[in-house]
């Protein structure tokens, strides 16, 4: 490939319409064969492009994948991120958060997801850690400076801001993700989510409640 062909493949690269158009394709092409039975060909074939520019903008299966489930995610996550820091009725908008993140974070499509991402890390093991800074790790910085706002105005005692947020999600979902990896429970039902993040709530302010 000559400099000017790299060259104009680097800028096709850059455009957001084609980039778009491809996760699109890929979207209807996973959801209907699974990871395993999704091919670069079929994805080329639906989202309308060669399989050269498929491969100008993803490297190769995995990392389109990931691609589409972190923007697939992001959508997804944005409002419930949305926290705000003067909000200091802490209990309510803990359990807000934590039951629309619980409720996502079970969605079947999503199991199935983090299935498929623990598949791959195995031999790529760079796929897991972007995946986990593209997802988990953006939801708890964003708890992270709420709590860490609460704390600023005395409502809660907490010294580590996103330790706190780590232990609150993992709280939020004890047992319940678990199960559903394993294929062991069927997916919860809102009043079992309310319920569960509700005791991870009642247990985290028990643990961070002001001393004085």
């Amino acid at each position: 490939m000559t400099l000017v062909e790299q060259r104009v493949e680097s800028a096709a690269g850059q455009d957001a319409r084609k980039r778009q158009q491809i996760l699109e394709g890929a979207s209807k092409v996973f959801h209907a064969n699974g990871f395993d039975g999704a091919s670069m060909n079929d994805i080329a074939r639906v989202a309308g492009v060669s399989k050269g520019t498929l491969y100008v903008y993803f490297e190769n299966k995995e990392r389109l994948f990931l691609e589409l489930i972190a923007e697939e995610k992001r959508a997804d996550l944005w409002p419930i991120m949305s926290l705000d820091p003067e909000d200091h009725d802490i209990s309510a908008v803990l359990n807000r958060f934590g039951q629309e993140f619980l409720k996502l974070l079970t969605r079947p499509y999503y199991i199935t997801a983090m299935r498929t991402v623990f598949s791959i890390v195995e031999r790529m093991p760079e796929v897991g850690a972007d995946y986990y800074s593209r997802g988990p790790q953006v939801c708890m910085e964003k708890l992270a400076q709420y709590l860490a706002a609460q704390a600023e105005a005395g409502v809660v005692e907490i010294e580590d801001p996103l330790l706190a947020a780590q232990q609150f999600m993992d709280l939020s979902q004890a047992g319940i993700l678990r199960k559903l990896l394993f294929n062991a429970t069927s997916t919860p039902s809102e009043s079992e989510i309310a319920l569960q993040v509700a005791r991870a709530v009642i247990f985290f302010l028990k643990v961070y409640k002001p001393t004085r």
